[in-house]
């Protein structure tokens, strides 16, 4: 298993495996990569997702700066799209981590330029459009369209500030509807981030119209288990494991 394990550490790390000194460098490289990172059942960039959110939210600064370089060194995830997840992130666990994770980002694109002998690009042009409408009242009715879409039960009134300018505004009304990562991957981080969060209801919701959407098998939402267990505990993998088998 060594040199497999070995090999899947390059392919996915892009940097040569260091030695193994502790039983939990030994169980990481024989586990994580020898047997979880290869299997088949998720692409790489869908286990870079789940990685990402994973530790981004543990605020693991090793782990954060070595999977966001290898992200992008590695070409599976571009830097708009690792900047779009960032904003998703931001809405599912926080905005102090989303923000530490961004200055990462940063961090590591300009090293991969360097490291290729380019000068850091600048980061990319947004353009107000991708904002959304910003006539309120079609700004919540496509919030509620798109509450519904999502998470296939009715969407709940906008009696509080949380639910109008946040759920239904901002949530759903736009950052659902951004064009920077495809639904199925935003699914992925969705769940990845409410079953970090101990978070019931939104686990169980998430969970469940991951499912019945289409927009997730339910073998690959085992698969998700298994990684997301191997990145953020196997305790908090067994509740994200009941509300599948739910």
């Amino acid at each position: 298993m060594g040199s497999a394990a070995e090999q899947t550490y390059r392919e996915v790390m892009t940097i040569e495996p260091p030695a193994v000194t502790t039983p939990l460098e030994q169980f990481s490289r024989d586990f994580v990569f020898g047997e979880v990172w290869s299997r088949p059942g998720l692409s790489r960039r869908d286990r870079r997702w789940v990685t990402l959110t994973c530790v981004a939210a543990a605020d693991a600064p090793g782990p954060i700066e070595d999977h966001v370089y290898a992200a992008l060194n590695s070409g599976d995830i571009e830097l708009d799209a690792m900047l779009e997840f960032v904003l998703h992130f931001a809405v599912y666990c926080g905005w102090p981590k989303a923000s530490h994770l961004e200055m990462v980002i940063a961090r590591q694109w300009h090293r991969i330029q360097r490291e290729q002998g380019r000068e850091p690009a600048p980061w990319p042009v947004l353009d107000n459009a991708t904002l959304g409408p910003n006539d309120w009242e079609a700004r919540l009715a496509r919030g509620v369209e798109e509450f519904v879409d999502v998470n296939l039960v009715p969407a709940p009134p906008a009696e509080t500030p949380y639910r109008h300018a946040g759920i239904l505004n901002f949530v759903f009304g736009h950052v659902w509807q951004r064009p920077g990562l495809t639904r199925r991957e935003r699914r992925i981080i969705t769940v990845a981030c409410v079953a970090i969060d101990d978070s019931p209801t939104p686990l169980t919701t998430h969970v469940g119209s991951a499912l019945r959407s289409g927009d997730l098998t339910k073998a690959e939402m085992d698969e998700i288990v298994l990684h997301f267990s191997a990145y953020y505990g196997f305790a908090k993998g067994e509740a994200l494991h009941d509300a599948a088998e739910k």
